[in-house]
């Protein structure tokens, strides 16, 4: 298809189009004069190009309601009492939620009683004015400990809570690798790792804390989680137990019991084939995602020891390999958003580990660093042989007698060939294989649950007498105070008693006495009687009596004298009736007897 050709303009079009152009323009700015306000007799303006067409509005002003400036929410102090009462009891249960943290005044029921004896309560002691002001008493400090005995006690309680492990004046020799410490050792610990963590923490509503069922106290962080409760107690905590495969069922269910104190646990077990807790675990989230529809979605952080296994839980759940595995820590280096479903994303975050004061060897134990990069590993085998039974070794490398470690080693090397010229072993190359085995779950290890509920309860049983004791101390004191106060007050009172006896100190007081002379007689004629021989009281017997006959005799006549009145008024008011009027019904005849005989 042709294109049809254009005409081409010629210099007469050319010159049209410029001055219809001109035109144009001048018709513009001509328009633009006719736009200026145009104005009343009074001066105002009425109309304008730029002026709206609506209304002027009034500016907005509140209503003069008192209500606008009252409190939206008031509580009374037993209210408030009734309420830390019942706050106190669900905060300790771990299986609790608080839907509406808003709308709880929780800062008042921070303040616990552990948290105040803590504090230096000095002016229980002491006041300020007794102290330091002009009204000043005291010339020495009072102390807690006011008499000897308290002080022994208390001397005798802390030699026996005293431990050379815990005391940090006692120089101990060191060792050569504490002494110089690789920097390999310190990995999980860099500024990197921890910003990715309160990433991780910002951005999830849910915190699960993925732990090594073989030694679960070992992997756990209580730093991270006494964060969680100071700074964002809104935020729901979840530990679970990994790696339930390697550790016997018994061991997992008692470990299960002792941390659901805490928080809420679950074991699990992570594989895409073979997986355990994955149905319990998606409920969960599922129950947690129902209390906040409020929100679209929610977000779950996953946290720990690095090589516990937080991207192989992820894994499970999603069945699928959406985050990278590997069986050596410190994979994963940067935090990773993965959908779970349309209202649940799960968050992986790289291992971190808090500083404390573990060796080399119970890093290396603890799966952190690589045997790789650790450098000389042979003195950890040592450690390896304490802890695992000898039945275990037996089986897993089939060497049934050793004298040392070293000897172990020499016969391991000498049986899978690794061995330098001249037969010489390569110590550090078994080692290392030890350790691999061992991280992996290949030696079977794990510690004891019972053993820490043993120690456990008597930390607390020594922690709970301390604090019974304190209490008790405080109540005997106040009983001794009170009971000194009482007998001042006793003696007060018997002084003023003994006053009174003697003289009488207002004039009311001489008044009553005089207005019961009648009762002061009577006593004394009774005290008189009773001294009285008992030839006299014969008498007496005999005088009441007869003053009781005659008491009896002028009863009976001031009845009858009143009853003969009352006949004879009757009577008068019958016949003055009976003059009246002559005939009487039978009736009202009855009734005059009724009433007749109502009256006697």
């Amino acid at each position: 298809m042709s294109r049809p050709n254009k005409k081409k303009q010629t210099q007469k079009d050319k010159v049209k189009d410029k001055l219809d152009r001109e035109r144009k323009q001048k018709e513009k700015r001509l328009k633009m004069y006719k736009t200026r306000p145009q104005r009343n007799r009074m001066g105002k303006i009425i109309t304008g190009s730029y002026m709206s067409k609506t209304p002027t509005i009034q500016e907005p002003r509140i209503a003069p309601n008192y209500h606008w400036f009252e409190n939206t929410r008031t509580i009374n102090q037993k209210e408030l009492s009734h309420f830390r009462e019942v706050v106190k009891e669900k905060m300790k249960d771990p299986y609790t939620v608080f839907l509406k943290r808003q709308k709880i005044p929780l800062s008042l029921v921070k303040e616990d009683d552990e948290k105040k004896e803590k504090r230096m309560n000095l002016l229980s002691i002491e006041s300020y004015d007794e102290t330091f002001t002009q009204k000043k008493r005291r010339k020495k400090p009072k102390l807690n400990s006011f008499s000897i005995n308290n002080l022994m006690e208390r001397v005798e309680k802390n030699n026996s809570d005293y431990t050379q492990t815990n005391d940090r004046n006692i120089i101990r020799e060191q060792d050569y690798r504490e002494l110089v410490r690789k920097r390999v050792f310190d990995k999980g610990s860099s500024n990197r790792i921890w910003t990715e963590l309160y990433k991780v923490i910002d951005s999830s509503d849910v915190l699960i804390e993925v732990l090594d069922a073989r030694n679960p106290m070992g992997t756990r962080t209580p730093h991270i989680e006494k964060y969680v409760k100071k700074r964002a107690a809104h935020k729901h905590f979840i530990l679970l137990l990994n790696k339930c495969d390697l550790v016997p069922v018994w061991s997992t269910r008692k470990w299960v019991q002792i941390l659901s104190k805490e928080y809420p646990t679950l074991a699990f077990h992570a594989s895409i084939t073979n997986s355990f807790g994955k149905g319990a675990l998606i409920k969960l989230l599922q129950q947690f995602s129902v209390l906040h529809s409020d929100r679209k979605q929610i977000s779950v952080g996953f946290i720990g020891y690095p090589n516990v296994g937080k991207s192989s839980v992820i894994n499970t759940l999603s069945n699928k390999k959406v985050c990278k595995v590997a069986p050596i820590p410190g994979e994963t280096k940067v935090w990773q958003y993965i959908t779970l479903m349309k209202r649940i994303y799960l968050i992986d975050c790289p291992g971190m580990v808090y500083r404390t004061d573990d060796s080399e060897d119970d890093i290396l134990l603890k799966g952190v660093v690589r045997v790789e990069r650790a450098g000389y590993v042979v003195d950890t085998v040592k450690e390896i042989l304490k802890k695992v039974k000898k039945e275990y070794i037996v089986k897993t490398y089939g060497i049934e007698e050793w004298d040392d470690y070293v000897d172990f080693i020499e016969k391991l090397a000498a049986k899978t060939g690794k061995l330098k010229k001249g037969g010489i072993p390569e110590m550090n190359l078994v080692a290392r294989q030890v350790i691999d085995d061992w991280q992996r779950g290949k030696i079977p290890y794990f510690e004891n649950p019972y053993e820490f509920e043993e120690s456990s309860n008597k930390k607390s049983k020594n922690k709970s007498n301390n604090k019974n004791e304190k209490k008790n101390e405080k109540k005997n004191e106040k009983k001794k105070k009170n009971e000194k106060e009482e007998q001042e007050e006793k003696e007060k009172e018997e002084t003023e008693e003994t006053e009174t006896e003697n003289e009488p100190e207002n004039k009311n007081e001489e008044l009553e006495i005089d207005q019961n002379f009648d009762e002061l007689n009577v006593k004394e004629i009774l005290i008189a009687e009773k001294e009285t021989s008992n030839v006299n009281k014969n008498k007496g017997k005999e005088k009441k009596k007869k003053v009781k006959g005659e008491e009896k005799t002028t009863k009976l006549d001031k009845n009858e004298n009143k009853k003969n009145q009352i006949k004879r008024e009757i009577e008068e008011k019958l016949q003055k009736s009976k003059g009246k009027k002559e005939k009487v019904d039978k009736e009202d005849e009855k009734k005059e007897k009724i009433e007749w005989d109502d009256l006697f």
